[in-house]
């Protein structure tokens, strides 16, 4: 099921694209990225619709995906 980001709250927000963020260990090459600066890479592609919240019933957790990954059930 997706969640809209824009009603969770904006602590949560933020510690869930964190979490997202460190788990996914995200190469950005020979240059070092902030870990904020990834935080709202992700936050921006939200609101752009390219990445979803996703809940999974099966797991109880949350994830971020892409948009074109989710299918239509």
């Amino acid at each position: 099921m997706i969640i809209p980001w824009q009603e969770v709250n904006a602590d949560t927000l933020d510690a869930l694209i964190e979490q997202f963020v460190l788990r996914e260990g995200t190469d950005y090459g020979e240059q070092e990225v902030s870990l904020q600066r990834k935080v709202e890479d992700v936050k921006a592609q939200l609101q752009r619709g390219d990445v979803v919240l996703v809940w999974s019933e099966l797991h109880e957790s949350v994830n971020i995906m892409p948009r074109d990954q989710i299918t239509a059930t």
